[in-house]
This record gives structure tokens, C-alpha cells and sequence, in this order.
């Protein structure tokens, strides 16, 4: 089968679709209050897809999940299916998103990216240790993807298990540098709602992306901190990881200017 989706950028989206910034909770999306005419019945099972994806860019959630049931019905897809949990997890229908991720793993049990995006479902239900068991196995059959291993992060980080959060974070890193600043149309990478969390979540991006030399990732992390209100965030001083960030002027600059957390 061919699994091979149309790229969007999110992280994507993540919502891979991929999200790979810090997740939040599934709530609803804008939706467009335009509706578009119903799908054709002499349209083909592609056609209808091509159109829904179409519709899912614009934000036309619900005339996008009309097309993919019309293609459903010409050919019972497990890519599709995907498309169709995706679309409803973006509107927070995090039941009927997991209903056709499950549906679509029936179809083909060795399809990561629906197997990862149950695990979405059950991350934006804080069921922690159900999302770990689900991209644990999307990762056991696609390895190098980022997103997996960025959701795992995720997954880890909620638990407070730190250690295992920045391990997956770097491989994820090595798999793709830009996997925390943008989103993907396969996965989706579940993300943070509170503020602390998120400080929290920006400090340990800052700290890898020093140790790995990326000085520049690491200061705008650090800044994201602070402005997220981080509480621990003396420990640059003094953690190793940072030493050559503390030789940077930019880090001074950035430690002087004292970014005031922004209000949520």
C-alpha cells in the first residue's frame, strides 16, 4: 500500500500535520463557514481526496470530512481513514478521531502513521502511558521519523520523565533539525497547554540545542523560556550544557534584557 501523503507544512502537521512544536491539547480549530458544493457521485475515490485535502487547507473541516466519506465509499482506505482522523482531531473530535484511526489500522496493522496519531488521541486525553505503548510501536515500524520520536518526547515530558523526554527530542533532532518548528500532514505531534509546561518544555529545547552547538535555536528556546515565566532559569548560569552559550554576547544581552513572561 502506499502510504505516501501530501506534505503540509504544520509538524506538521506534526499535524506532521506534524506538530512539532510544543503541543497543546486537541480543541477545535476555526472552521470556514463557507460550504462548497457536495462531491460528486461520478468523481473518482482520488478525486475526492485531492479535493478534501484541498478543503482541509482552507480550514473547511466539515465539507473536507463530506469528501473523504465520499471517497470512503468508492475505496475503503486506510490512508484515507487517516486523513479523516486527522481532520477530526483538528476539530476536537477526539473520539471520532480515534474511531478512524482505528479503522484505518485494521486495514493495514503496519501503518505508523495511524498508529502514531492514536496515540495523539490518547496524549490530548493525558492518557500518557497509552500514547507511549502506540509510538513506541509507530517507531518500532518506521524508525526514522521525527515526528514519532518528537511525540514520544512529548509523551515523556508530560510524565516528567526528562530524561527519556530529551533523549527522543534528540533523536529527533538528528532525524531533522526542523522538527520543532514546524508541522506535517502525516502525524501529528501533540503539544502543550500550560504555561509552565511549555517554559519547561523551551528550557530543555534551549539546553539541547546548546550542547549540540546550535547556539542560535538555543537562544530563541531560552527566550521562549523566560517569556513563558520559567522559574529555574539561574540554572544557565551553571549547567554545563550552556558553557558556550555563556561565551556569546547574544546570551549576555538576553540575560540582561530579562524578557518579561507574557501574559496567557
Amino acid at each position: 500500500m502506499n502510504h505516501r501523503l501530501a506534505p503540509i507544512a504544520i509538524a506538521v502537521i506534526l499535524l506532521v500535520f506534524c506538530v512539532c512544536a510544543p503541543a497543546q491539547e486537541s480543541t477545535p480549530q476555526a472552521v470556514s463557514t463557507v460550504r462548497v458544493a457536495p462531491p460528486s457521485p461520478t468523481a473518482t475515490a482520488e478525486e475526492l481526496v485531492e479535493r478534501a485535502e484541498i478543503l482541509y487547507v482552507q480550514k473547511s473541516y466539515l465539507d473536507a470530512m463530506d469528501y473523504y466519506r465520499a471517497a470512503l465509499k468508492k475505496q475503503n482506505s486506510a490512508v484515507t481513514w487517516n486523513k479523516m482522523g486527522i481532520t477530526q482531531l483538528q476539530m476536537g473530535r477526539d473520539n471520532e478521531a480515534r474511531t478512524s484511526f482505528e479503522k484505518a489500522v485494521k486495514l493495514d496493522k503496519a501503518y505508523p502513521y495511524a498508529i502514531n496519531n492514536l496515540g495523539v488521541v490518547y496524549y490530548t486525553k493525558k492518557k500518557f502511558s497509552r500514547a507511549i505503548k502506540y509510538y513506541k510501536i509507530a517507531i518500532e515500524l518506521r524508525e526514522a521519523t521525527a515526528s514519532f520520536h518528537s511525540n514520544l518526547g512529548a509523551a515523556y515530558f508530560s510524565k516528567k520523565e526528562l530524561n527519556r523526554a530529551m533523549a527522543e527530542y534528540q533523536r529527533a533532532f538528528l532525524l531533522d533539525p526542523t522538527v520543532f518548528e514546524r508541522n506535517s500532514r502525516i502525524g501529528i505531534v501533540a503539544q502543550l497547554s500550560s504555561p509552565s509546561d511549555r517554559a519547561e518544555y523551551f528550557y530543555l529545547l534551549a539546553k539541547m540545542f546548546a550542547e549540540a552547538g546550535d547556539l542560535d535555536r538555543s537562544l530563541d528556546y531560552l527566550r521562549k523560556a523566560m517569556e513563558d515565566g520559567y522559574k529555574g532559569i539561574e540554572e544557565v548560569y551553571k549547567d554545563k550544557k550552556f558553557a558556550e552559550l555563556r561565551k556569546d554576547p547574544r546570551f549576555n544581552e538576553l540575560m540582561a534584557s530579562k524578557p518579561v513572561a507574557i501574559p496567557q
